[in-house]
């Protein structure tokens, strides 16, 4: 069974744009294909038949370059001389759908980044400077990962709190050797601050979970520089935990 796409139409009219156009009762017509006839203002008319098909008039129509370069293309194929309201950049003028995994990735970092801001009113208002600062520089780092996802861009060595990824990860699996502590083990017992910073922790776990889901392929993942990033960033969060646990931000 035959498909029309806009991006078709678009190849058979070029400078000519016809009155009307004949189909197949039998071809399958995309709505972008429609919406592109109604766009052009030409007559869809379907079902007659193939000696009739081939009867399409085209008329001459003088169109400037700008607008038939289409200025959106898809990703998945075809293009859009407007973006439709379901879809969005993923980058330069290559349109997904809103739901696309690495969409709802941005989403989440957006979402992540405003639990980190509320946390820091909390700090504030408890004018606990040290933790104020230290997730100042988390958020940062959250930026900075979206940054590098939107653009494209290998995401740069980085340290967190003056630790390295190995030593982030050292700490928050050795709570006991760095910290004096046993592992936190999550209870209404530990306080507004604690059940603060691990809402926040599960969320970095969340994160990282959907940046899998967008860069997974069958046999590997893309962007390991993102996964490892938000990886560590769960660590980082779990080492304010036990610092808190343990005194540290008296």
């Amino acid at each position: 069974m035959r498909v029309l796409t806009e991006a078709a139409l678009r190849e058979i009219f070029k400078n000519k744009i016809p009155s009307q156009y004949y189909v197949d009762q039998d071809i399958i017509i995309t709505p972008s294909a429609k919406q592109y006839l109604k766009e052009k203002k030409v007559e869809l008319i379907i079902g007659k038949k193939e000696e009739e098909i081939k009867k399409n008039v085209y008329e001459p129509l003088e169109i400037p370059d700008e607008r038939i370069i289409p200025k959106y293309k898809s990703y998945e194929g075809g293009a859009f001389e407007k973006k439709p309201e379901h879809m969005t950049q993923l980058y330069k003028n290559i349109l997904v759908s809103k739901d696309h995994p690495r969409i709802v990735l941005r989403g989440k970092l957006d979402s992540f980044q405003s639990q980190i801001l509320e946390l820091q009113v909390f700090a504030h208002q408890k004018k606990m400077d040290q933790m104020l600062n230290e997730l100042n520089e988390i958020l940062n780092f959250v930026r900075d990962i979206l940054k590098a996802e939107v653009l494209e861009e290998t995401l740069k060595e980085f340290n967190l709190l003056g630790l390295s990824p190995q030593e982030l990860r050292d700490q928050s699996h050795q709570p006991k050797k760095y910290f004096g502590i046993d592992h936190i083990f999550p209870s209404y017992e530990m306080g507004e601050i604690l059940i603060k910073l691990n809402t926040l922790r599960s969320s970095s776990r969340e994160v990282e979970i959907l940046a899998i889901k967008a860069f997974k392929r069958e046999y590997e993942v893309d962007r390991l520089d993102i996964i490892k990033a938000l990886n560590r960033l769960s660590s980082v969060i779990y080492i304010m935990m036990c610092k808190f646990k343990a005194g540290l931000y008296q």
